[in-house]
């Protein structure tokens, strides 16, 4: 006896507030989930970086050792370790278990936007105002950076590592691609300033947004662009951008206060999720659910497909 097939599943949007955490550390300038969606990263503008338990939204640890306000944020895959960045041109690397300061790196001439981890945790990547790349071994005692890419013409807004590509955006409106393993650089001019730049998750594709409220999905090995999205709004502010677990849709922060979901394939919009009155600063995608983490002002909100009283078990 032949069964029928089971339909097709629509993928679901996460567009139901779970929680919503007060940092209560001014401005929330970037927020991160780790590397396997468990934890939470936020980068304030009281010089804090801050760990959340993402399925309680409490307070884990704070993290204060910068001079001014933390950018961005990393964490590494088995969670021993975070890296941050500053307007304070430092990069720290902590140990998450005692909060302490491993290693403060200083180098970058100018505020540092961007930081990663590579995936074995081994090297550190920074992008700074500088129109620098810097990487630190993060095992070795020694100040100085292994290795400075200084194609950029102007700052580097936002880099992405995967397993042995390096993927950065500049203010010099091009999105460059490093080979580490080839020693090929590959770049793409887009013509407005990049603010923020992601690979698909089947490291196909390179996601860019820019100052001309347009998000553009490129072939990575051929720079063919696959589709153009519109419709948000971001011409001031240095907001992110990324896609779903599952690559079905593309997502951006907006400065009216929304984040905006596209289809990835037909380019049609698919959910304008209203998330305050402000600029949506900064947001993350779940590593393997449909969860999303916003930034807007002091708060950090916790998205999901279904509340939290329909789901009884959180985030």
């Amino acid at each position: 006896m032949a069964f029928p097939q089971p339909k097709h599943q629509p993928p679901q949007l996460p567009c139901k507030l779970l929680r919503s955490l007060d940092c209560q550390q001014g401005a929330v300038r970037a927020v991160r989930f780790n590397a396997d969606g468990n934890y939470v990263l936020s980068c304030g503008s009281d010089k804090t970086l801050r760990l959340w338990s993402a399925s309680r939204g409490a307070l884990l640890k704070t993290y204060s050792g910068h001079g001014y306000e933390v950018l961005d944020a990393d964490g590494s895959g088995d969670n021993s370790q975070l890296c941050s960045c500053s307007s304070d041109k430092t990069v720290i690397l902590w140990d998450v278990a005692t909060g302490q300061v491993t290693r403060k790196l200083r180098g970058h001439a100018g505020k540092v936007n961007c930081v990663r981890f590579n995936e074995e945790a081994t090297v550190i990547i920074s992008g700074s105002i500088d129109s620098t790349v810097r990487c630190w071994d993060t095992r070795s005692r020694r100040p100085d950076p292994i290795q400075i890419l200084d194609e950029a013409k102007d700052g580097v807004s936002s880099l992405r590592v995967s397993q042995f590509e390096l993927l950065t955006g500049c203010v010099d409106g091009r999105v460059r691609r490093y080979d580490l393993r080839m020693g090929e650089l590959h770049a793409d001019f887009i013509g407005s300033p990049i603010t923020c730049v992601c690979f698909s998750q089947d490291g196909q594709c390179t996601l860019s947004s820019s100052l001309d409220s347009t998000l553009r999905l490129l072939d990575k090995s051929t720079g063919e662009l696959l589709g153009e999205y519109t419709g948000h709004k971001n011409s001031a502010y240095k907001l992110d951008c990324c896609l779903s677990e599952r690559d079905t849709h593309i997502l951006s922060c907006s400065e009216d206060g929304h984040v905006y979901f596209w289809d990835l394939v037909e380019g049609s919009l698919s959910l304008k999720l209203p998330v305050g009155k402000a600029v949506v600063q900064s947001l993350s995608f779940h590593p393997s659910e449909p969860r999303l983490l916003t930034a807007m002002e002091g708060c950090v909100q916790i998205w999901g497909v279904e509340s939290e009283d329909s789901e009884g078990t959180g985030v």
